[in-house]
């Protein structure tokens, strides 16, 4: 599979008034921009013709947002492989969650499926699963790409959110579902568009490093490099906005944009007492 691919099937539901409507995520994702969303929808430009967001996670701006034209992307193949079978197999996929159930043999023997071997809904429903039963809702993987978060402690965890999956259904049907770098993913993005970057954040101290979203890292020269594409874009006329820790080195990178301090809770620490909110920047090429 390349780096820069389109999940192409057809769709299962077509397009309607529920499109307008805000729909939640359907993962939990260490990272969400859930509690942050008043924030970003703030600062939105007025207007703009295709959105972009790569680095997609949860995708809860996109979610809330429903845009008439989009593309979402990430490089984790498992995320974006959700998305594509909510879209065009949410029936089949609701079926497969349904037959889960919640208890520690299931946990483990899911955990321990070596998801290329699964067909795209039973691969989708593994994913989801693991999501909603595992610790804290953290995905991370191991150097060798293994899925590796312990059971969580729940009562009765909701697996099958039908109505949820159904509604996403709709909002994803006329978005491309890019396996992509983000690069690849915003090639093409034109003057009028606009791009929501929210990357693996710069870790505050060296113990808070949540980027194993993928095999790889995402470390400070990669945080410049995508600096660097954030402000060729803007030279094109392309709308940026961008999340990220408030750190020396993210304010360095973006000097010359705008840039906002907001604070936000962290729900990712295993202690309560290390999810008090904390300061972040909202960054933009653009006029406040």
């Amino acid at each position: 599979m390349s780096d820069a691919q389109t999940i192409m099937t057809q769709p299962l539901i077509q397009p309607s008034a529920l499109n307008r409507e805000p729909v939640s995520p359907i993962l939990k994702w260490a990272g969400g921009k859930t509690r942050l969303m008043p924030e970003l929808l703030a600062r939105l430009p007025e207007s703009w013709d295709a959105y972009y967001e790569p680095f997609v996670g949860g995708g809860a701006l996109f979610f809330r947002m429903g845009p008439d034209q989009a593309r979402i992307s990430d490089l984790n193949y498992e995320l974006v492989n959700v998305y594509t079978v909510t879209r065009d197999r949410v029936n089949a996929l609701i079926a497969a969650l349904k037959g889960l159930e919640y208890n520690r043999d299931t946990y483990y023997g899911m955990r321990a499926l070596d998801p290329e071997t699964l067909d795209p809904v039973a691969r989708a429903a593994r994913m989801i699963y693991l999501n909603r039963t595992c610790f804290n809702g953290l995905y991370r993987v191991n150097r060798r790409g293994q899925f590796n978060v312990p059971m969580g402690r729940y009562r009765d965890p909701v697996i099958c959110q039908t109505d949820r999956l159904l509604k996403a259904s709709v909002r994803l049907q006329q978005t491309d579902i890019l396996h992509a770098g983000y690069a690849d993913a915003v090639a093409d993005a034109t003057e009028g568009d606009f791009v929501y970057f929210d990357p693996p954040y710069q870790p505050l101290t060296s113990t808070a490093n949540f980027t194993s979203y993928t095999a790889g890292a995402f470390d400070e020269d990669d945080q410049a490099v995508l600096a660097k594409t954030f402000t060729e874009l803007g030279e094109r006329g392309v709308r940026c906005m961008l999340s990220n820790s408030d750190t020396p080195l993210i304010r360095d990178l973006y000097s010359e944009h705008h840039i906002d301090r907001v604070m936000a809770p962290r729900a990712i620490s295993r202690k309560a007492t290390g999810r008090a909110a904390v300061a972040e920047v909202i960054v933009r090429n653009y006029e406040p």
